[in-house]
């Protein structure tokens, strides 16, 4: 059987669908991979001491200065949702239960219209002040060289306190990875999207449904070979624009 048909016909046949996305989700939006030869390894050096928890804590200054130019962040909110953030957006319309598990930091599953999204590294759309929790956007954190907080405290001054960005840093945890863990678990269909399966803990959810939940349907759609490939039921090896445009044109003839 076509392999886009088999997918559709999946699709249709589930109620709960776990989607885990990685870089190349978002690829087709214009932002490079963090691995790539576009990406902030091969443009930076000593990417993970830079942006790590120990670094923000002892130089939050300069810490801003190198995460605002590594990630572009004055140009995120230029990107743009693709197809296949579309479809995923499409899928929970027509009534599915969808949980997007995502690595990406971009905040575009969301912008796409997402509800049940689960951002295991967080988010470049806000900050948050370490001191009082006064959580702020994008547009804030751009306006600010060096964003502070600006809640007025119990005698009126502003906190002041530096921002940290809600992303995981290098050495900090994943805090909702046991709910992304059990979402998958719990899914009917577990689709991986655009993710070479390489970064712990999050490359460990397929081997766990596999495991703790065998009459999950396992498939991955990605441009290349990954080495877990064998760990899943259906293997596309695609854009995730394409294969969903191939996949949607079936979903009607898949119910």
């Amino acid at each position: 059987m076509d392999v886009m048909k088999e997918l559709a016909q999946r699709i249709a046949r589930a109620d709960a669908i776990a989607v885990l996305t990685g870089a190349g989700m978002s690829t087709e939006s214009g932002i490079p991979d963090f691995r790539s030869e576009n990406g902030i390894y091969a443009q930076e050096e000593n990417v993970e001491y830079y942006l790590s928890e120990y670094y923000f804590e002892k130089d939050p200054i300069d810490f801003w200065h190198r995460f605002k130019r590594m990630f572009s962040l004055k140009l995120m909110g230029n990107f743009a949702p693709n197809d296949g953030h579309r479809f995923l957006r499409q899928l929970e319309e027509m009534g599915k239960k969808v949980t997007i598990l995502t690595q990406n930091i971009d905040g575009l599953h969301k912008k796409a219209g997402s509800t049940n999204v689960i951002e295991l590294h967080g988010t470049l759309q806000t900050a948050t002040c370490p001191e009082c929790g006064e959580k702020y956007d994008l547009v804030f954190i751009n306006r600010h060289d060096i964003p502070r907080c600006e809640r007025k405290t119990a005698n009126g001054n502003k906190c002041n306190e530096i921002l940290k960005p809600d992303v995981v840093l290098f050495g900090g945890l994943v805090p909702r990875i046991e709910e992304a863990f059990a979402a998958a678990a719990a899914s009917d269909l577990l689709i991986a999207m655009g993710t070479s399966l390489e970064v712990t803990p999050v490359n460990q959810i397929p081997f766990y449904v596999a495991v703790q939940s065998p009459g999950t349907y396992k498939v991955i759609i990605n441009k290349t070979r990954t080495r877990m490939d064998d760990v899943f039921d259906l293997v596309i090896h695609g854009g995730i624009g394409e294969t969903v445009a191939k996949v949607y044109s079936h979903m009607t003839g898949a119910r």
